[in-house]
């Protein structure tokens, strides 16, 4: 069964008044189109409207649907080929974020990404997308592995933000989130970043430093989650709404500032409603930036990159 939000509940009645006109025709002779039409038109027309004007707090809440497409589905869709490297040769694989080898449209990239899962046991397994140190320790060395071989690194960014647990900060959770950003700016090869559904604190940054930082239309950036920034600002989340809008988390209010570069349109109703859409979308997006970065030296690149994040705040 489709999963409806808060917001949609008037859409969630007239599809399940639909769904049960169907079932009670099922292997009838009863012709149901005109009592379905009307339905199905209503039904439209809301989603439409609804999604023509959803508010920081909506799209936060789009960006979180479960059904929406994940760091597997994106390289199950564009990448041929992927071969997954595991580890951060000190202490462990974290399944948080992933990477490896690829080809994508017939040129040789490195993908990293978050990846949340999208059952309970995936979950679990994954974390929920909140990477750890020995994660971001992988990133460093995935990408590191890309300059040393000419890759253009692509990375798929999905996460609250990193792992926030007691084992995590022992093992210099800090530390490792500003070697990855460290190693973003660094590198000597095209990055391009995409935020997919949530970019949350430096767990985003860490692999979101790019030369291009494209960003899905309902996805949302932000230094903390609208709730956490409600519980410091009000004592508590239930001014999560109101947090939202006053952090500018979405790609609209993002692209204003110039935090990103591309915001790059969802089928109507979210991503989530047709994920072969969106995931062609972003490709095309991705395409399209390595594309403008070619034949650009590793000093050029750099310093394209260091620019780009030093002016931001700047007026």
């Amino acid at each position: 069964m489709a999963t409806f939000l808060d917001f949609e509940k008037p859409l969630a009645e007239l599809q399940n008044r639909i769904d049960e006109l169907r079932k009670a025709a099922d292997g009838s002779d009863v012709d149901i189109d005109a009592e379905i039409g009307p339905l199905q038109a209503k039904s439209d027309k809301f989603l439409k409207e609804a999604y023509s004007k959803l508010t920081p707090w909506q799209k936060t809440q789009v960006a979180r649907h479960p059904e929406r497409p994940h760091f597997k589905h994106y390289v199950a869709a564009l990448i041929e080929d992927f071969m997954p490297l595991g580890g951060d040769r000190a202490f462990a694989d974290d399944q948080a974020i992933i990477g490896g080898l690829g080809r994508f449209r017939g040129r040789r990239v490195m993908v990293i990404g978050h990846e949340k899962g999208d059952d309970t046991a995936s979950r679990l397994k994954h974390n929920f997308g909140m990477g750890k140190p020995e994660g971001y320790r992988k990133a460093i060395r995935l990408m590191q592995l890309a300059d040393r071989f000419d890759l253009p690194v692509v990375t798929l960014v999905d996460t609250s933000g990193a792992f926030p647990g007691v084992q995590a900060e022992e093992r210099g959770q800090a530390e490792a989130i500003a070697r990855s950003t460290e190693q973003c700016l660094n590198l000597g090869v095209p990055l391009v970043a995409a935020v997919l559904g949530e970019g949350g604190s430096g767990g985003a940054v860490a692999l979101a430093a790019g030369n291009v930082v494209l960003m899905m239309e309902h996805a949302v950036y932000s230094v903390i989650s609208p709730e956490g920034c409600a519980s410091i600002l009000w004592r508590t989340a239930d001014k999560a709404a109101e947090a939202a809008e006053a952090m500018k988390v979405t790609a609209q209010h993002l692209k204003e500032l110039g935090v990103i570069d591309r915001i790059v349109p969802e089928p109507l109703g979210g991503a989530h409603r047709d994920p072969g859409m969106a995931i062609q979308a972003l490709g095309d997006a991705i395409a399209e930036s390595l594309n403008s970065l070619d034949g650009m030296s590793a000093e050029k690149l750099r310093q394209a990159r260091r620019g780009k994040f030093l002016a931001m705040g700047r007026i």
